[in-house]
C-alpha cells in the first residue's frame, strides 16, 4: 500500500498531467520559414515538403506564417536576406508571445563563421543574433541545415531554445533531421507525456530517433547529431541525454539542464487545451523551471525537504490551471 505522502504526490502530478494540455496559446504567435538556395532539384523537392509541413502546423496552430525563399523564385524585387531583415525589424515594435524562425536548406563553416544559405547574400549565426536582440518575446530557433551547431552558440540567450541538426560546423554533409522534425512537429505521436499535444522537446526527440535510426539501418556512419540548447548557456545537449522528457545526465556546473523550456513551445496546440494568459503563462513557465532545478537537486535534500518544496510548486501550478479552466478566474 502506497503511503499518504506517496497518494499525496501521485493526486498532484496527476493533477498537473491533466492540466499540463495547456499550451495553447493566443493566435499571436508567427513562424518564419526560410527555404535557402537547394542547389540540386532533389534538395528542393525535400525542402518544399518540409516547408509545407510547418506550414500546415503554424495554420493549425492559427499562427501567423511568413515563408521566405520558396514564392517567385525567378523573379524577386528583393533578396532573401533582406526579407528576413525586414520582417525581424518589423517585430522589434510589435513582438509576439512566441516567435519561431525555422531554417531549411543548407549551411556552411569556415572555421569562424556559421551561415544559413539563403538564395543571394548568405546570413551568419551572429548576424541572426544580432537580428533578434531587440525583439522581446520568447523564442524558438531551428536551424535545419548542416554545419549549424555553431548556431547554438551564437544564439544562445534566456528565454529561447535553439536547435540544429549538427553538434558542430564540420558536420557538413547533406543533413536529413529536418525532414523528421518537420513531420514531427505537427503529429500527435511524438506526444510522449500524453497532454494531447507535441512539444518542440518532444518533436526534437523524436526526429532525433529517426535521425540516428536512418543512419543504423544500413549501418552507415551518422554525419549529423542534433542539438538542443534553451538553458542559455550555449553549450547544447543531445537527444541521447534524454530518456522519456528526463535527463539521465549531468553536465558538470549546476546550470538548468536543457529541455525545460523547449517542452513549453508547442506550435500545434490539442483541440481542447486550455488557454492560459500570458501573465499566466510566465507565470507557470516560471514554476517549471522551478521544479527543473528540484529534480535536479533532488539528492541533496532529504524526503521531508523534498517534499515541501514539491508541495510548494506543484500547489500553484494546479490553481493556476483550474483559473484558466473557469472563465471567471475563480478557482
Amino acid at each position: 500500500m502506497k503511503s499518504p505522502k506517496m497518494l499525496w504526490i501521485a493526486a498532484c502530478v496527476a493533477l498537473l498531467s491533466t492540466a499540463n494540455a495547456d499550451a495553447a496559446e493566443t493566435p499571436t504567435d508567427v513562424v518564419i520559414v526560410a527555404v535557402g538556395e537547394p542547389g540540386e532539384p532533389q534538395y528542393e523537392k525535400l525542402f518544399t515538403a518540409w516547408a509545407a509541413d510547418w506550414r500546415a502546423a503554424a495554420e493549425k496552430s492559427g499562427s501567423t506564417y511568413l515563408e521566405i525563399g520558396l514564392s517567385d523564385r525567378e523573379k524577386k524585387a528583393k533578396a532573401d536576406r533582406e526579407i528576413l531583415r525586414e520582417s525581424l525589424a518589423r517585430l522589434e515594435k510589435s513582438p509576439p508571445q512566441t516567435l519561431w524562425i525555422v531554417l531549411i536548406g543548407h549551411g556552411t563553416f569556415d572555421g569562424k563563421k556559421a551561415k544559413f544559405n539563403l538564395r543571394g547574400a548568405d546570413i551568419t549565426a551572429s548576424e541572426l543574433a544580432e537580428r533578434l536582440a531587440p525583439i522581446d518575446c520568447r523564442i524558438a530557433i531551428v536551424n535545419c541545415a548542416s554545419a549549424s551547431g555553431p548556431f547554438v552558440q551564437q544564439l544562445a540567450a534566456p528565454n529561447r531554445a535553439v536547435v540544429t541538426s549538427t553538434q558542430s560546423g564540420y558536420e557538413y554533409n547533406f543533413a536529413r533531421f529536418g525532414g523528421y522534425l518537420a513531420q514531427a512537429i505537427g503529429d500527435a505521436s511524438g506526444d510522449l507525456d500524453k497532454d494531447g499535444q507535441t512539444s518542440l522537446l518532444e518533436a526534437w526527440l523524436a526526429a532525433a530517433k529517426r535521425t540516428q535510426e536512418y543512419y543504423e539501418s544500413d549501418s552507415r556512419l551518422a554525419t549529423e547529431h542534433s542539438l538542443l540548447d534553451d538553458n542559455g548557456d550555449g553549450k547544447g545537449t543531445p537527444a541521447d541525454w534524454f530518456r522519456g522528457l528526463h535527463l539521465i545526465k549531468k553536465s558538470k556546473d549546476a546550470t538548468l539542464p536543457d529541455g525545460t523550456l523547449a517542452n513549453q513551445f508547442v506550435l500545434s496546440p490539442a483541440g481542447e487545451a486550455i488557454t492560459l494568459t500570458a501573465e499566466q503563462r510566465q507565470q507557470r513557465d516560471e514554476l517549471e523551471r522551478k521544479l527543473a532545478e528540484l529534480r535536479q537537486n533532488k539528492e541533496n535534500l532529504s524526503e521531508e525537504e523534498h517534499l515541501a518544496q514539491l508541495q510548494a510548486i506543484l500547489v500553484p501550478i494546479a490553481k493556476l490551471y483550474q483559473a484558466a479552466e473557469s472563465p471567471s478566474g475563480e478557482q
